[in-house]
């Protein structure tokens, strides 16, 4: 049996969705081979996917005999990613070891391969951070309730040893096959020449980019394509405004007609249209929508609350149908596998795909856009006009020292003019006109998080100033 660690440090670095914490301080070479060791004997056994308190042994799960690991280009990631495949293979199953990857390349590696994954990466987080998203066979997410609280024990108790002969590690290039997958669910015959400017952020979005969009008729304008786990240039998180600052005057400097800026591991994709100026990832999911649509009438598409009202709006004027969930990709995925959804998308840029294993691909997203660009004469601009119907905050988040508190005194000010509180996730005030605003507490820090929508910005803004002014104090 492997040492046993504080359950503190334990609880800060396996976290709801996945494994995250600073490189030296709460994770090591020696944690992740005990991840590695937790995860192999879950998926030995056909037990990835119990609640905790269960015995594990009637999940269903077909037992696994190998896992496919992927890493980032973070400096820590080779080591971390060779720790964990040695914990693997001391539980005696094998590890399928694909490289430098995209999370999405993982998720397609689980999928292809139809085995449990892991990656090694932090996603936008600073370079002083690293982590393991875990998933099952077929991108199968892995969350608390389905495999996390039961390592989080055994690297807090210590994993027990296997009695049995060791796995074997072998290595697996799946890029060209990732690409020519993601290229075989878009119809890209007869598209016309593009010129594309691409800003990886020095991460992975540099190493998928020139093999999926390579065989296309399109110009790529490469930006920070260098892998560079310790971001020199911005922050590889285009959710945040700074961060497309460079990739909006890099459109505009290279005439390209349109822009893609990618997070560090390449699972998330925000465009940029000619002039240079960010298209919202509402309207990017109901041009989706628009043509998921076009191909299965009548079908279901996922949206998170916080996404634009124009989302459901578009797919119930098409025939579909809306399904609002809650944020965060372990609630979008287990809709998209109840329902047999065909896409859905959230406002923070996952975009997720039924053919795609139910995963969420910004790659497979960007081609989606790159081809109903194709088919028009249309600048950007104009094509996705009709998508942006409303104007909305984004996402505003506040630190306070008490969430219930703050929420309250913010229903209590729009009392008098509430039509409808919605507590799905949070509070969601539906103030009516088409106005309305999302408040949520973070799960790990102490923060509210505040969404708006409305008809006009000015609308937005005196929202925005109002809710601000009482959550702030």
């Amino acid at each position: 049996m492997t040492g046993a660690r504080s359950a503190e440090l334990v609880a800060a670095v396996i976290k709801a969705y996945d494994v995250r914490g600073v490189v030296g301080d709460q994770l090591d070479t020696e944690f992740v081979r005990d991840v590695g060791a937790s995860f192999a004997r879950l998926v030995r056994d056909g037990s990835a996917g119990f609640a905790p308190g269960s015995d594990g042994r009637s999940a269903g799960f077909a037992p696994a005999k190998r896992i496919a690991v992927g890493r980032d280009m973070r400096d820590s990631s080779p080591a971390l990613s060779h720790a964990f495949a040695e914990g693997v293979t001391a539980q005696g199953l094998d590890v399928v070891d694909i490289g430098l990857a995209s999370t999405d390349q993982l998720y397609f590696a689980a999928g292809f391969l139809d085995c449990p994954g892991a990656m090694f990466t932090a996603s936008h987080n600073p370079a002083r951070y690293n982590g393991i998203k875990l998933c099952r066979a077929g991108a199968k997410p892995v969350g608390q309730e389905t495999g996390l609280a039961t390592i989080a024990r055994e690297v807090t108790d210590g994993v027990p040893p296997f009695d049995g002969p060791a796995g074997q590690i072998t290595q697996l290039d799946v890029l060209d096959d990732y690409a020519t997958y993601l290229r075989s669910l878009v119809d890209t015959s007869g598209m016309r020449p593009l010129r594309i400017a691409v800003d990886a952020g020095n991460g992975m979005g540099g190493h998928t980019a020139p093999a999926v969009f390579g065989p296309l008729p399109v110009t790529v304008e490469p930006l920070y394509f260098e892998l560079d786990g310790t971001f020199p240039n911005h922050e590889a998180n285009p959710l945040d405004p700074k961060n497309l600052v460079d990739l909006q005057k890099f459109v505009r400097d290279t005439g390209a007609d349109i822009g893609l800026a990618f997070d560090g591991d390449a699972d998330r994709c925000f465009v940029v249209d000619e002039r240079g100026e960010p298209v919202s990832p509402s309207a990017i999911a109901a041009l989706v929508a628009e043509r998921e649509l076009a191909r299965e009438t009548g079908a279901t598409i996922i949206h998170n609350l916080i996404t634009s009202r124009a989302v459901p709006q578009l797919v119930t004027e098409l025939g579909g149908t809306p399904l609002r969930t809650r944020v965060g990709h372990s609630f979008i995925k287990q809709q998209m596998a109840e329902t047999g959804a065909i896409f859905g998308g959230e406002h923070s840029a996952h975009y997720y795909f039924r053919d795609f294993w139910g995963a969420d691909s910004g790659m497979l997203a960007a081609l989606h856009v790159l081809a109903a660009l194709s088919a028009t004469d249309r600048p950007l601009s104009q094509l996705t006009a009709s998508f942006e119907r409303f104007a909305a905050s984004g996402e505003i988040n506040s630190t306070v020292s008490d969430a219930r508190a703050r929420t309250r005194a913010v229903l209590e000010a729009f009392r008098d003019r509430t039509v409808a509180i919605d507590r799905l996730d949070g509070v969601t005030v539906d103030l009516g006109q088409d106005a309305w605003f999302n408040l949520r507490a973070s799960n790990t820090e102490p923060l509210l998080r505040l969404n708006v929508e409305a008809r006009t910005t000015e609308q937005v803004d005196a929202l925005v100033a109002e809710i601000l002014t009482i959550v702030r104090g």
